[in-house]
């Protein structure tokens, strides 16, 4: 089957939500907040994307992920490439990106054991329609008050430096040996590239559109993957609905129709954009 609609899986957080988005539950006022929404893949297989929603009252770990070669050279399948698309931010939301200037092993260390790492990273205001590309070694955090989509590389391997005294584990040399902590600098959009057809990242791993409401055919290589996210509003790919807090995933080609109004993103591995891709 082309299209399949793709299935939920919520995931508690301390730093997570019981006032999610629309189109979530949430969860009852005597529970664990959410933080996180995932959208699973049918069976035991391990695709190269996956794809969130995060939903954050506190500021998450300061942490960093390993890049491919880090990874394998542990055992594990991939490393972890990522981005996030702000849906929404209260006034004073802020991410971390980069440190202010480049810092060292021993001084990134020290500063994570006594908290002055806070200080060293570079937090950057963010509001709704912000859009951010973290590669591998990035280190990050996210902050409060955020309601975003990740899509990233399929790991879950984050070597957390430091969480504001909560009782999680932390991976101070694991996460300092992967760690380039250096000034962030956001790589460039290539942006429209046809009428209708925004690329927002174009590789390495992977590629991220956005699309407004419309008809498009879409035809992936053999045995590559996309994913249909819509953003709001609502449409069909080869018979099946979808509406804004769903995600489908998309093989072969496919008939994608959005209705007036919607947004949204569609996301595949890879290094360069579809050629077959065509609003009709």
């Amino acid at each position: 089957m082309p299209a399949t609609l793709l299935a939920t899986h919520r995931v508690e957080k301390p730093w997570g939500r019981h006032t999610l988005w629309p189109g979530f539950a949430d969860p009852a006022p005597d529970g664990e907040p959410v933080g996180e929404v995932w959208f699973q893949t049918p069976g035991d297989s391990t695709p190269d994307l996956l794809i969130k929603y995060l939903f954050t009252s506190e500021k998450l770990s300061v942490q960093v992920h390993p890049d491919d070669d880090q990874a394998r050279a542990r055992g594990l399948p991939r490393g972890k490439d990522e981005c996030w698309v702000i849906l929404d931010a209260e006034p004073d939301s802020t991410i971390a990106l980069g440190t202010h200037e480049p810092v060292d092993a021993d001084t990134l260390r020290e500063a994570a054991l006594d908290g002055s790492i806070e200080q060293l990273l570079d937090w950057k205001p963010v509001k709704a329609g912000d859009f951010f590309y973290a590669p591998s070694g990035t280190v990050h955090a996210i902050g409060a008050g955020i309601t975003l989509i990740e899509v990233q590389q399929n790991s879950e391997t984050t070597y957390r430096l430091y969480d504001y005294g909560r009782p999680r584990e932390l991976h101070l040399e694991d996460g300092v040996a992967v760690a380039d902590a250096r000034p962030f600098v956001a790589a460039p959009m290539p942006g429209e590239v046809a009428p209708g057809r925004t690329i927002l990242v174009e590789g390495p791993k992977f590629v991220l559109e956005r699309w407004p409401g419309g008809e498009r055919t879409v035809e992936l290589p053999q045995g590559v993957t996309g994913w249909l996210v819509p953003v709001r509003g609502e449409g069909v790919v080869d018979g099946v609905a979808w509406q804004a807090g769903q995600c489908v995933t998309v093989t072969g080609e496919a008939q994608v129709h959005a209705a007036v109004g919607s947004d949204v993103l569609f996301a595949y591995p890879g290094r360069k954009r579809l050629e077959k891709l065509a609003a009709t």
